[in-house]
Order: C-alpha cells, then structure tokens, then sequence
C-alpha cells in the first residue's frame, strides 16, 4: 500500500482528478485538503503559492498506471506526484484499498 502527495492549483481541479482516480480503480481513495500555501523553486526563481493537496491512497502496483493518470490530468508542467509506502495499516484497511484499485476482471467468452 502507498499514499500519494499530488499538489493542484484549485479545488475543482483538485476534485475532477481525484473523481477520475477513485473511478478509474487507480486510488481507493483521495482526502482533498484545501489550504495548503507551498513555497518553491521554479525556473530560477523562489515563489508561493495556495494550493491543495491530494492525499491518494493506492498500491505499488496501481502506482505507475496512477503516475501516468496524474500527469495526464495536471495542468502543471511538471506536477508533484510522490509516494510513501504504508509500513503498517488496520488489516481491513488495507484490503479494502487492495479490493478498490484491483482492475476488473474481463468478462469470460462464452
């Protein structure tokens, strides 16, 4: 199991990936936390900005298909995407995320 940190610039950005994510089996869940005010450097320069934050919950399986998703859907050119492995969960918890983003089965041919 894994939980993600993505960054995005507004709420309904931050709600359309997330959607996707959950609907699309990649994450079992995302938390959106708005509020978040990041300072960092690009192209040269140190800046700030009001984000929110994504906390996407996943496995290392899942995580490059979720990857790729993310960068599809991120308006920034080079989006924050970072994983952390999950040390220790509630058993149930973990299945549950497990059962969530495993893909679906195709039909069997008759």
């Amino acid at each position: 199991m894994l939980v993600c940190l993505v960054t995005v610039p507004h709420p309904e950005e931050a709600y359309r990936i997330a959607r996707a994510l959950v609907e699309e089996r990649l994450a079992a869940c995302v938390n959106v936390v708005p509020g978040v005010r990041s300072v960092y450097r690009w192209q040269g320069a140190v800046e700030e900005a009001g984000e929110v934050l994504l906390v996407v919950k996943t496995t290392r399986q899942r995580f490059p298909a979720l990857r790729d998703r993310i960068a599809a859907l991120h308006p920034y050119q080079v989006p924050e995407v970072v994983s952390l492995p999950v040390e220790d969960a509630l058993a149930a918890y973990r299945a549950w995320v497990e059962e969530s983003v495993a893909e679906a089965e195709s039909p069997r041919e008759a």
